[in-house]
């Protein structure tokens, strides 16, 4: 027998199918492989078996070791991992690394396994005093463990000592079992099941999720207006058909209070998975899911390569969010994997947002997917007041903090009135970069074209693109002058100046960096919500899917951050930001306010968010799309180049710059832009950064191709080449 298998190299060079051969039956379809490869020995992935091969049986190399009995992988997942590497424009062995977890796919990670010991008998108080008189460790372990329990070895070990228990153990009174140990991640979740009574709207969602014949809903409803509840009235269904569900959040952050909710109304039928478990528990329950011992999934973008078989709902919630598009290769689209996936099994996909992105919104309105509408929120509690505060007003009147007069107002009577605040601002850190006010010098990271960030907490400056992490200057490196001043806020200044003007609060800073460990980001919303502080400040980790009923007031600081990016979707950005951040307000019977505060206060996309006005919004930005030639009415190409010596960098971009010039001359109707030129970051983690910019022509597979095969030829040792289709990042 002969087993076609991809190696677990991801490289253009050897992105093929290697031939083995095997004895016996134990190799089947999807499971992984130990092969022999050159002079060394790799694991592989087997894609195909057949009886006959067409090369000489004698020069084909056996197969060493099977790794599973169970196949990792089966006919729709390898399928699916032939509809990546297409899309995706990457290599297969890239593509089959998204559905196993990295430490299962190396074998650094087993199954866990316990022994427990247990009385066989029980013992009378006077056998005790008779045989155990001068065993004074092993009377206090007998006398310890009750009849009908079970202990941990280890404990009882480290308790009594290895070698009373096993005194005990060779006397017979105990014995010792081996039990499987399930690293289970948030056990600390309270799960309380709860009755919910559905609106007239829900139910009209449900009912049209039901009846429509398309395979997409997307679920248009205001920020509170019961989309969670639709979501898991929905699964109920699936899983009383036998059949298994995906719910997929933007953010880590966001997992926690989905699965409590999951398992509250589905027990241990619901598993969860994301990079922040431990790698104990992401195998774990990675197995649990393979085995159909859990039916219901929930996760970040991640998820959605999930082991999951006979799928019959698929859930992305905050489906405009960027973070459903993968930035690293293989550079993927969450939607369309779902897409895939659920035309395999025949199932329905809802997408929900109150923001929904331009590309869904217009799908919609053209009757590809199924539009369904909350317009109102749940208690019928009118959204949140939003005042606008003009910053160049403040500034000339002599305030030169970053809280405005009516923000500082606001939080005095919210905090007065027994109430919670939220303050957003998208920026970690003490301040965006540190300057010199003699010579103009900023301080700027060794590896990356990009100011270092000032972080107070422990004196130092940090790249945020590469992680590099310099202690904090005395004087500056260019001119040795003392004159430091620091340039731009972040949230860790905004919580050192809310201390200053409210020292009796508590202040809780949700960011990147109070988030690093595995359940921080648990840790800080539990803390809030069960009202252990009153100001929650922090980036967009914040500002979707939280709620928080003792929330009253919102405040948005430098909310012209994200609209003056050279990124034609920096209003769609913009706006959906600014409309989730204000929606965490008045969430409950209390009315909720907003303050927002500006140096453009006219802006359109301001005014638009404001008022929670998306139809004006979508209308506006959709004709500038058209009249401009943007997606949705074309495809983004880009071919990033990356290398450490910027002239070989370079005469390899010049060399596919004039191929693709060839292509280019050929097809003129299908390019709407096309130039060579360097990226907006010019080096970054000592690489140099060059690219070859594209719009073309919607949907040209032929074009596509071509543009891709061409520039595979220049990804090398020293050069590295990326495709990428409508990235969502062009940094």
């Amino acid at each position: 027998m002969f087993a076609d298998v991809i190696v677990d190299i991801n490289h253009s060079e050897v992105d093929k199918i290697f031939e083995y051969s095997f004895s016996g039956e134990e190799c089947k379809l999807g499971s992984r492989v130990v092969v022999p490869f050159g002079n060394s020995v790799i694991n592989g992935i087997v894609i195909g078996v057949k009886e006959f091969s067409n090369f000489d049986p004698n020069k084909i190399r056996p197969i060493l070791r099977v790794l599973d009995e169970i196949p990792v992988l089966n006919v729709e997942t390898l399928a699916l991992m032939e509809h990546v590497k297409k899309t995706c424009y990457c290599t297969g062995a890239s593509a089959l690394r998204l559905f196993l977890p990295s430490e299962m796919r190396k074998g650094k990670v087993r199954e866990q396994f316990v022994n427990y010991c247990s009385l066989i008998k029980k013992i009378s108080s006077e056998e005790l005093e008779i045989n155990f008189k001068r065993a004074i460790k092993q009377k206090q372990f007998l006398e310890y463990i009750s009849d009908g329990e079970k202990y941990k070895l280890s404990e009882m070990n480290n308790k009594f000592g290895a070698s009373a228990v096993k005194a005990v153990l060779e006397k017979g009174y105990i014995q010792i079992t081996v039990e499987k140990n399930f690293r289970s991640p948030y056990n600390s979740l309270d799960a309380v099941s709860k009755t919910v009574n559905l609106t007239e709207a829900q139910k009209n969602a449900i009912d049209s999720v039901n009846s429509t014949d398309k395979t997409i809903s997307l679920l248009y409803g205001v920020t509170g207006s019961g989309k969670t509840e639709v979501y898991l009235s929905l699964i109920s269904q699936t899983v009383n058909l036998g059949k298994t569900a995906v719910m997929l959040v933007p953010e880590i952050a966001l997992t926690p209070q989905m699965l409590k909710q999951l398992r509250a109304r589905f027990g241990t039928n619901a598993a969860i998975i994301h990079s922040g478990l431990s790698v104990g528990e992401r195998f774990d329950e990675w197995w649990r899911i393979k085995t159909g011992e859990a039916k219901i999934v929930v996760g970040v973008r991640s998820a959605i390569f999930a082991p999951l078989e006979n799928i019959g709902l698929i859930i992305i919630d905050e489906e405009h969010d960027a973070s459903y598009s993968s930035e690293s290769n293989p550079r993927y689209n969450t939607l369309d994997v779902a897409k895939f996936r659920a035309d395999f099994y025949g199932a329905k996909i809802i997408i929900g947002s109150a923001t929904p992105s331009i590309d869904s919104f217009l799908n919609a309105q053209n009757g590809n997917y199924n539009l369904i509408t909350l317009p109102e929120r749940i208690n019928k509690k009118p959204l949140p007041e939003v005042e606008i505060v003009d910053m160049r007003k403040e500034v000339k009147r002599g305030n030169s903090s970053q809280f405005s007069r009516a923000l500082l107002s606001d939080l005095e009577q919210c905090l007065k009135n027994g109430n919670q605040a939220i303050i957003f601002l998208n920026q970690r850190g003490f301040s965006k970069s540190v300057i010199c006010t003699e010579c103009g010098h900023v301080q700027k990271c060794e590896s990356c074209d990009v100011s270092l960030t000032y972080h107070k907490e422990d004196e130092s400056l940090l790249c945020h693109y590469c992680g590099a992490k310099y202690k904090m200057i005395s004087a500056c490196t260019e001119c040795g002058s003392k004159f430091i001043r620091y340039g731009g806020i972040g949230t860790e200044r905004v919580v050192f100046e809310l201390k200053k003007e409210f020292p009796n609060a508590k202040i809780l800073r949700m960011d990147r960096d109070t988030t690093a460990t595995k359940e921080g980001h648990f840790r800080i919303l539990n803390e809030f919500s069960e009202r252990k502080a009153d100001i929650l400040v922090g980036t967009q980790m914040i500002a979707k899917g939280h709620d928080f009923p003792s929330v009253t007031l919102v405040g948005i600081l430098d909310a012209d951050q994200s609209l003056h990016f050279s990124d034609y979707r920096s209003a769609e950005r913009t706006f959906q930001l600014l409309t989730q951040v204000a929606g965490r307000s008045g969430r409950a019977d209390k009315p909720g306010k907003v303050v927002l505060q500006t140096y453009s206060p006219e802006n359109i996309v301001l005014k638009q968010a404001i008022n929670y006005d998306y139809k004006s919004f979508y209308e506006n930005e959709i004709s500038i799309r058209s009249a401009t030639g943007f997606p949705p009415f074309s495809d983004i190409v880009r071919i990033l180049f990356t290398g450490e010596d910027q002239d070989l960098t370079l005469m390899a971009v010049k060399s596919c710059y004039n191929e693709i010039l060839e292509i280019y001359n050929n097809n003129k109707e299908k390019f709407r832009f096309f130039g060579c030129m360097k990226a907006p970051l010019k080096r970054l983690q000592n690489k140099f950064r060059f690219q070859i910019l594209m719009r073309i022509e919607k949907g040209d597979k032929k074009l596509l191709d071509s543009l891709y095969f061409t520039q595979a030829k220049y990804n090398k040792k020293d050069v590295f080449c990326y495709f990428e289709l409508n990235p969502t990042n062009l940094t």
